[in-house]
């Protein structure tokens, strides 16, 4: 492994089972497809070949992307990570000083960011800016849209693992 990345037990395996489905199901089918097309003749005016061909290769191409992902997996065990400093798996819940307004986050890895979940990747600029701090410390996040004043208010346990 090069850049080891970390990612969570559950991250992990949801990436493994997108691939087995990819690899045993949907590439299986739109060869299929794409060998059915073929048969029927004139390949540049057959839209179910070129659409089959382009869909081939999005499955291809993320079939590849996942591969890579999971070669450099470094899978962390959540449950065992330490609650006074946020570091990856835990849950930190900060003040914004600004807007007063409360947000909390899970530190993951960029495979298992999803900030619809609530969790974002450690890498990020609000992720970079938050680990290492504890309980009632202040800093800085410079994101894209200016710099945001945050206070740690909690760090618990992991959400997922």
């Amino acid at each position: 492994m090069l850049n080891p990345e970390p990612i969570s037990r559950s991250g992990y395996n949801r990436l493994m089972k997108e691939l087995t489905r990819l690899e045993t199901e949907e590439l299986p089918e739109v060869r299929r497809t794409v060998a059915q097309a073929r048969e029927e003749g004139d390949l540049k005016e057959n839209g179910a070949y070129v659409y089959g061909r382009q869909r081939q290769g999005h499955i291809v191409g993320r079939i590849g992307e996942l591969k890579g992902k999971l070669s450099q997996a470094d899978i962390v065990d959540c449950t065992k990570v330490e609650c006074d400093r946020a570091v990856f798996g835990t849950v930190v819940s900060l003040l914004d000083l600004d807007t007063k307004e409360k947000v909390t986050y899970q530190l993951l890895g960029s495979a298992d960011a999803d900030i619809d979940t609530g969790s974002i990747s450690v890498h990020s600029p609000i992720g970079r800016a938050i680990v290492g701090h504890s309980v009632g410390d202040k800093f800085i996040a410079a994101v894209p849209r200016g710099d945001i004043n945050f206070e740690v208010i909690d760090i618990a346990g992991p959400k997922v693992d």
